[in-house]
């Protein structure tokens, strides 16, 4: 059951990771950029904060099963990262569908 679990958090932070990368590289071209530490994945500053408080949320997400944060009873966000995460979701969610992975579908609107 452990495994399990913690294959679904991995999952859940690849997915994580993967609408703020597109959302950075999209909108954030032109910044300076740094790997995230154990990726390939480049962000800037700003996605790489958002990035690392949003991993941090996830691991530390008492809920089993989890619930989209959008649905959680129990929002753990600071207001801040609440923002910005919504931003990143809409956008990457969109840009993700338009290109034909379905599989995230499911994942932008739960």
């Amino acid at each position: 059951m452990q495994h399990e679990q913690h294959a679904i958090v991995d999952k859940d932070i690849k997915i994580l990771v993967d609408f703020i990368r597109v959302f950075c590289k999209e909108n954030h071209s032109q910044e300076p950029k740094e790997i995230l530490e154990g990726t390939n994945v480049k962000l800037c500053n700003d996605c790489m904060e958002l990035a690392l408080y949003a991993i941090k949320k996830r691991q530390q997400c008492r809920k089993d099963p989890k619930p989209a944060c959008k649905k959680c009873d129990t929002p753990c966000y600071a207001p801040k990262y609440k923002a910005k995460i919504r931003e990143v979701m809409k956008f990457s969610g969109k840009y993700f569908v338009l290109r034909g992975r379905l599989d995230y579908l499911y994942h932008y609107f739960s």
